[in-house]
């Protein structure tokens, strides 16, 4: 009885087309919902830190003094925690994996300097007494 499930099973799929896919020559498609790798937009971010803090394997470091943001892809767990606190949400969880490595490293992103706040003008009066 065995046997003959055995030989409908194997009959069966020498027909169909295989599970797998031809990997190096047609790439895997991510489904929209694949949580892959944290990215961000480093020209709006604000260095505020909060990333930083709710991230509970300590895989970002946030430095507000000299405007970077660093993260250790290998240990981020991609659970999202830090896209979902961001009060600016310049934190985004692509759907594509990073590429494997056999060493740690960190990404370190660099933003723009900071924007010199404006001095309220004062009036100035002229020569002849007149206000401006």
């Amino acid at each position: 009885m065995g046997t003959l499930k055995l030989g409908k099973m194997t009959m069966r799929s020498l027909f169909k087309k295989p599970a797998t896919l031809m990997y190096p020559v047609i790439p895997r498609e991510w489904q929209e919902r694949t949580r892959g790798h944290i990215d961000i937009d480093v020209d709006v971010c604000i260095f505020c830190g909060i990333c930083q803090k709710k991230c509970p394997t300590n895989a970002l470091t946030v430095d507000k003094a000299e405007r970077t943001w660093t993260i250790e892809r290998m240990k981020c767990i991609q659970c999202s925690c830090c896209v979902d606190v961001c009060p600016t949400k310049c934190l985004t969880n692509e759907n594509t994996y990073t590429t494997p490595s056999t060493e740690k490293i960190a990404d370190t992103f660099v933003g723009p300097p900071p924007k010199p706040k404006e001095k309220p003008k004062t009036e100035v009066p002229k020569e002849n007494g007149e206000k401006a």
